[in-house]
């Protein structure tokens, strides 16, 4: 039995507990978090008897094998670090830490220590994923030329998700001295390791375009000062040679949840799109890349990130979604704030 802690009680935090409810095998043993509130609503609501404020009395009690880090983003190294010292593996929400350098930190702990380390990008939950990754590395699309990606959001246009100017889990998103990175930061992780990972390549260089727009009168709402970015804008090139853009934006009305990739190689092409399905995708190949004609591929179910997280603990064998891998994203979107700020194309080394 794998007894799993919770470090974080907010929104994520549920998505987590649903998913390893479902699981057999593991147990939620206990919660922490810094506002008692939220604590107890949570440890109610799953019936975690185990129940700490910060990280330090949950290792004090020490009665747990692996950890959930699910807190906001800026607290991401200062609670994971300890827990991996402690040699607890480690399942942390995205991103890795606010900067690369941050990241480092939590890949050269965990590398050491040798526990489980996982960064719980959600959209690998989806088979399609994994088949589009094995026909780029089985050569079906043979070199690789050109990509396009991007993730939309509609939430700054509607409320569906709930009215952001009333929200402080929204608020907080729109505002640098709360720890937001931005669209680039938020969902710009998300749609760089998507489209990377399908591609089986890095980034090497990228130029990047930020957009921050007018909101409200100050741009202002309380203390939430709206100046992270809302938009992202990537011109990319891949390890390989593949050129393409990679976009981001909270203001795309109509998109309430919209993520799609397009690949396309020198003897074939696929694209896919998680907004219409997460185990379907269209494909180019073969006898049709002639007349240019796209077939669609049901795919088999593949497990999910909390099977994932478990099968490495049991087997000894890390998940490749791991530290070391939110640090290589990070090293993008670090990249990505450069370019913006000095106006130039930045080489990432590989």
């Amino acid at each position: 039995m794998i007894r799993i802690a919770i470090v974080g009680t907010g929104g994520m935090a549920n998505a987590h507990a649903d998913a390893f409810n479902k699981l057999k095998g593991c147990r939620l043993v206990a919660g922490v978090d810094v506002l008692e509130e939220n604590l107890t609503r949570y440890c109610d609501k799953y019936e975690i008897t185990n129940r700490f404020q910060n990280v330090k009395d949950l290792l004090a009690w020490g009665e747990f094998d692996a950890a959930v880090v699910a807190t906001i983003d800026s607290a991401h190294v200062s609670c994971a670090l300890p827990l991996v010292k402690a040699g607890k593996h480690v399942l942390c929400e995205k991103p890795i830490a606010p900067t690369a350098a941050e990241g480092k930190r939590l890949v050269t702990a965990a590398e050491k220590t040798g526990v489980i380390n996982m960064i719980h990008f959600s959209y690998r939950n989806s088979s399609v994923l994994h088949h589009a990754r094995k026909l780029v590395a089985d050569g079906k699309l043979g070199r690789l030329m050109h990509i396009e990606a991007h993730y939309l959001q509609t939430w700054l246009t509607s409320p569906v998700w709930g009215e952001w100017r009333e929200t402080p889990a929204w608020l907080w998103r729109l505002s640098t001295e709360h720890g937001s990175k931005g669209a680039l930061g938020d969902l710009g992780v998300h749609i760089v390791d998507l489209a990377t990972y399908v591609a089986n390549e890095n980034i090497k260089q990228v130029t990047c375009k930020l957009k921050t727009f007018p909101k409200a009168a100050g741009n202002q709402i309380g203390e939430y000062k709206f100046d992270a970015n809302d938009t992202a804008l990537l011109q990319v090139e891949l390890t390989g040679g593949c050129v393409g853009t990679i976009n981001t934006t909270r203001w795309a009305t109509g998109q309430i949840n919209s993520l799609k990739l397009s690949l396309y190689g020198e003897t074939g092409a696929l694209r896919l799109d998680l907004d219409k399905s997460n185990d379907e995708l269209e494909v180019c190949l073969g006898a049709d890349v002639k007349n240019g004609q796209f077939k669609t591929v049901k795919v088999r179910k593949t497990p999910s990130m909390a099977e994932r997280f478990l099968r490495s603990i049991r087997t000894g064998k890390n998940d490749d979604s791991n530290f070391r891998r939110g640090w290589e994203i990070q090293r993008v979107l670090d990249a990505s704030f450069r370019s913006d700020e000095q106006a130039k194309t930045i080489h990432i080394r590989t």
